[in-house]
């Protein structure tokens, strides 16, 4: 109990410093184009802790889940001083506005890339080279369930040896449709009991194509009861070098691989976000949860809770990088409040006035937020409302990674 407890702040503590770094990530470029910074604050809400320097206060709130930097005109709707004004964001270049408001998503992929690379130099990474093709590594008869971990005696070739599938054969789609893992064969066969299926397989640079009749057996869901299911008769081969450790050197471009295979999952992962919130609701009422859902920054921590009472700490730190790239893709959606709300904002500007030089015309100004405060207001709620949704699923019914 005491290292669940132990992961559970340390991971805590990782998200503080994520959020902390994301935000230093806007102070820092900032001040690099002498833009004004009014308050550098981790939290939001009540001030614990503050302390001023320079012109920058700093400090602690008391409800820790994000943080803010404050930027002096970061709209023209945003009051300024006389003193203020020559520093003030909306008074800058458009590029340099966009560099800002994206130093702290830049700040997140560059923290994910370090945490994997010192994660591939001391103990290994999933390794990005290795041929992840779904492959066939054993043909075998198919039969019924006993129990969770007992499957009947059998006897024979089964459903997929018959039809001529062999061991190695490297699967490519099922009736047309594309194969990428083996889990995607298990999931289209279990609910065809009794039908034929067009499986194609890779073999020696040559496809073949092979109609094989899935067969009926019993086996058991999740709540015990016994089921209809079908089966073809193949397991999948392990991946070769699966996981690998690099030297330092030629760890960088394998970080980098992998870094842009994981922010390829990540965004995926973003895009399928909003129709995992139903599954999150119906959680919180028993629901099973799905490991693969949205959790929060309190799920998040006890995740890291069960990796380090196992010591399993790389994939720990794993999860931490996997945080970052998935806070700086979040970020970049163009809605505000988001940094990429603000972002689309001044690239609107930049898009509008060079239709109005094409017209004869000068520029039209800073846009107008006072416009856009319908869909900040609305984001925000639905962000504060997901976030609560999820917060509490993850104390009612939590994600286990290990049961």
């Amino acid at each position: 109990m005491g290292s669940y407890i132990l992961g559970v702040l340390l991971f805590a503590l990782g998200i503080a410093a994520t959020i902390a770094l994301h935000e230093l990530g806007h102070l820092l470029t900032a001040r690099a184009f002498k833009m004004r910074v009014r308050k550098y604050f981790i939290g939001f809400g009540p001030t614990l802790w503050s302390t001023k320097k320079g012109h920058t206060e700093y400090g602690i709130a008391a409800v820790p889940f994000g943080g803010f930097c404050e930027i002096a005109g970061m709209t023209a709707q945003d009051p300024v001083t006389e003193e203020e004004a020559p520093h003030a964001m909306v008074n800058k270049p458009w590029w340099q506005r966009v560099l800002v408001l994206s130093g702290g998503v830049i700040t997140n992929f560059f923290l994910g890339f370090m945490i994997l690379y010192l994660v591939a130099v001391s103990s290994g990474i999933p390794n990005p080279y290795a041929d992840r093709t779904p492959t066939v590594g054993e043909v075998s008869c198919t039969s019924n369930q006993i129990d969770a971990e007992t499957l009947e005696d059998c006897t024979g070739p089964g459903p997929a040896g018959e039809a001529g599938v062999q061991v190695g054969d490297k699967l490519v789609s099922i009736d047309g449709q594309k194969l990428d893992t083996f889990q995607e064969l298990r999931e289209y066969v279990i609910v065809r009991p009794g039908e034929t299926v067009d499986l194609t397989i890779s073999r020696e640079g040559a496809e073949h194509t092979y109609a094989i009749e899935v067969e009926p057996v019993e086996r058991l869901n999740a709540d015990g009861e016994t089921i209809s299911a079908g089966a073809v008769g193949l397991t999948n081969a392990p991946v070769e070098d699966a996981m690998r450790k690099f030297g330092p050197l030629e760890a960088v471009p394998a970080t980098a691989a992998f870094t842009g295979q994981t922010i390829n999952a990540t965004f995926e992962a973003l895009l399928q976000f909003p129709a995992k919130i139903p599954g999150v609701v119906a959680a919180i009422f028993g629901a099973e949860r799905d490991i693969e859902g949205p959790m929060s920054v309190l799920g998040a921590s006890m995740t890291g809770g069960e990796l380090v009472e196992r010591s399993m700490w790389s994939v720990f730190f794993m999860l931490l990088a996997n945080l970052n790239f998935f806070l700086a893709l979040f970020n970049l959606v163009p809605l505000p409040p988001l940094d990429g709300g603000h972002i689309a904002v001044v690239l609107y500007e930049k898009v509008r006035d060079f239709f109005r030089r094409l017209r004869g015309l000068g520029p039209g100004g800073p846009a107008n937020y006072e416009k856009l405060m319908p869909i900040t207001f609305a984001m925000a709620a639905v962000l504060l409302t997901v976030g609560l949704i999820v917060i509490v699923a993850d104390v009612v019914n939590p994600i286990r990674l290990f049961g």
